[in-house]
């Protein structure tokens, strides 16, 4: 699903956020991206993304070689990918179910198919009752789960997120980790970058280890019951 080759992200001045990764990762699987702050786990994501392009080296996601998709087609890469933020990104101008319907209301999904896969996608995450609130009206925990909806609501084949348990509480994090854990027992492919070493050991998932820009040797598995 994923394959980085060689990839190398420089940026202005000479910073390099990224140097010779390579890595590989398959349909299907839940990984965690780990490391210190500014070990690369951001840039890695933006790269998947297509927020960035590489340096140097090649990023390949789902068969498509990121460095070929041509600007204007940018749109329509990212609609397989579902992305997940730590500061939720919502519009609180709006309810809950117009901020789910944002990637559909792009992709010139027809009102009626829109609203159907909006509150299916509520209904996954727990707030199809709250689909007429204000996002400032929600705790952080139904905050980040209208931010998941909204990344599911395309039914992408690969979900990225960066730090989405960085501002909740132990209890709040493992709520989110196993609504991720249902969408992979689905299918979806999950790419996850957290610092939270502790819940990441709790899952026993796959874990991506950087330190500055680099691929650290990834730890042996200990898998511990979660659910």
């Amino acid at each position: 699903m994923i394959q980085l080759e060689n990839a190398t992200k420089r940026f202005p001045g000479g910073q390099e956020a990224l140097s010779g990764l390579s890595l590989s990762i398959d349909k299907g699987e839940m990984v965690f991206v780990t490391g210190h702050s500014g070990a690369g786990k951001s840039t890695l994501l933006r790269l998947i993304a297509l927020i960035e392009r590489p340096t140097s080296g090649q990023v390949i996601v789902d068969g498509q070689n990121t460095s070929r998709v041509k600007r204007r087609k940018i749109p329509a890469y990212r609609r397989q990918i579902g992305m997940v933020f730590q500061d939720h990104k919502l519009l609180y101008d709006r309810p809950v179910a117009d901020n789910v319907a944002l990637p559909l209301i792009i992709a010139g999904v027809g009102h009626r198919e829109a609203s159907r896969k909006v509150r299916a996608a509520l209904d996954q995450v727990g707030l199809l009752h709250k689909e007429k609130r204000r996002p400032e009206t929600l705790s952080a925990g139904e905050q980040q789960r209208v931010g998941i909806a909204r990344a599911i609501v395309s039914r992408p084949k690969l979900l990225i997120a960066d730090e989405p348990t960085g501002n909740l509480d132990p209890d709040l994090s493992l709520e989110v980790m196993r609504i991720f854990r249902r969408f992979n027992e689905v299918g979806v492919t999950l790419l996850i970058a957290s610092h939270d070493i502790s819940l990441i050991d709790r899952l026993g998932c796959r874990r991506i280890a950087l330190e500055d820009g680099r691929l650290q040797q990834e730890p042996e598995e200990d898998v511990e019951s979660w659910r």
